[in-house]
């Protein structure tokens, strides 16, 4: 699916949970981006296992590069606080989180917030998935996943 949307990074908000996430997200062949989220209680092996795999990790926010200098920054969302100081700070134009299970598009501004959903217990809506931003275009598209 990632290839077939000719996605260039994959940019996972927390909740990751088990080294072997980890490494299926990095056996995905493209680059990827994680941040801890409240449910990740071995931060330390999560940060060995994707330094293994040759992704990028940080516990808290991590930085995405989307072309002319500019960066998308990613969070867990589960510091309301943070998430606040990020979107009023207007430094990043697209300021993606998880957390809340519950798919959100948002502006503030030129800061655009957004939550792709979930793909373990979602709630709004009640299927799981992502999404995929193009940049380029500003455009934004949830997918449906199957499955449990």
């Amino acid at each position: 699916m990632l290839m077939e949307r000719r996605v260039e990074a994959v940019v996972h908000c927390g909740d990751i949970c088990k080294g072997k996430s980890v490494e299926t997200l990095g056996a995905a062949d493209v680059e990827t981006y994680l941040v801890a989220g409240n449910m990740d209680r071995n931060v330390e092996a999560l940060a060995r296992a994707a330094e293994r795999c040759g992704v990028r990790f940080c516990p808290i926010c991590v930085e995405v590069p989307i072309g002319d200098g500019e960066h998308l920054i990613a969070t867990h969302g589960d510091n309301q606080r943070l998430l606040d100081e990020l979107a009023a700070g207007g430094q990043f134009r697209y300021i993606c989180h998880g957390h809340t299970h519950r798919r959100r598009d948002e502006r503030f501004g030129a800061v655009r917030v957004i939550c792709p959903g979930s793909l373990y217990r979602p709630k709004a809506p009640p299927c799981r998935g992502g999404a995929v931003l193009e940049t380029d275009s500003d455009t934004l598209q949830f997918i449906d996943l199957e499955g449990p």
